[in-house]
């Protein structure tokens, strides 16, 4: 049924083959891209999209394509990785406070409040400013952004299931806490962590370009979409194609998460119909 009602959401499918397609261009980066993405060739400075440059050169004479393709993977890192740092702490601390309640819950979910006090990109712009610029501290900043985002689900999830029939069954039967929350808790409370996962990568790709494009993220000459936007302020008159094809690229990808989680939703929630 859950099959059936995701392949009938034609936007989730778009979502799912555009995700694929930017997967796929990620992976194979080094054999698709026609040039090096950091060398440069100032007699083609900003050329204009050609049979030998489709994307056009920037402000280095370096390959607009090739650089787009090689931003793939640094997007995706970003995205896959912030997100499963902020998932593995944000289930736990959420799991815990909603199983546990009581002094547990009241400490974790103020904690949670003090980081939902302010705004997700803001929250992310001072950590990086305090551990520096560069990917890996930008990864760091959206792992704990998204952390109260997660903890919040999967307590709301584990309040709604702690005391059905079952849990009080294996309870009786003398499972420990611990295997109560493995086998049952985590499982059935997996479908809205899922959801709320695809729909976070897109926020972490959006979140991670915004950094780069003020200088917190990538730094020159590294092919960060974000960066790549940035750089090309400068030249939007004379060659507003070396802005527009990364900003594109940022758009597509974040467009596609963000259908996909939508489908997911769809297909994962029971009260949906055919």
């Amino acid at each position: 049924m859950m099959t059936a009602r995701f392949k009938k959401n034609k936007r989730a499918m778009i979502g799912l083959w555009m995700v694929a397609l930017f997967v796929i261009v990620a992976i194979f980066a080094p054999w698709i891209a026609p040039y090096d993405p950091i060398q440069q060739n100032m007699d083609q400075m900003l050329d204009k999209p050609s049979w030998s440059h489709p994307f056009g050169a920037d402000e280095f004479g370096r390959d607009i394509f090739s650089r787009v393709i090689y931003g793939a993977q640094i997007s995706l890192m970003v995205g896959l990785v912030g997100v499963f740092i902020s998932l593995i702490i944000g289930v736990t601390l959420g799991t815990i406070a909603g199983y546990f309640g009581g002094l547990f819950d009241s400490l974790i979910m103020r904690v949670m409040d003090v980081f939902l006090a302010f705004p997700s990109f803001l929250l992310a712009l001072a950590i990086v400013s305090v551990l520096g610029p560069g990917m890996m501290n930008v990864v760091i900043a959206i792992g704990l952004f998204s952390v109260p985002t997660f903890a919040r689900i999967a307590r709301g999830s584990v309040l709604s299931i702690r005391n059905k029939e079952y849990i009080e069954a294996t309870r009786a039967m003398g499972g420990s806490n611990t295997r109560i929350i493995m086998k049952h808790i985590i499982p059935n409370s997996v479908a809205p962590i899922i959801v709320l996962s695809t729909l976070r990568i897109a926020s972490a790709i959006l979140t991670a370009a915004g950094l780069s494009f003020l200088g917190m993220g990538a730094q020159p000459p590294t092919p960060e979409w974000g960066a790549m936007l940035s750089a090309g302020r400068e030249y939007l008159r004379m060659a507003p194609h070396v802005s527009t094809i990364p900003g594109l690229a940022i758009m597509f990808m974040v467009l596609a998460f963000n259908m996909l989680g939508d489908g997911l939703r769809d297909a994962l929630d029971p009260k949906m119909k055919l």
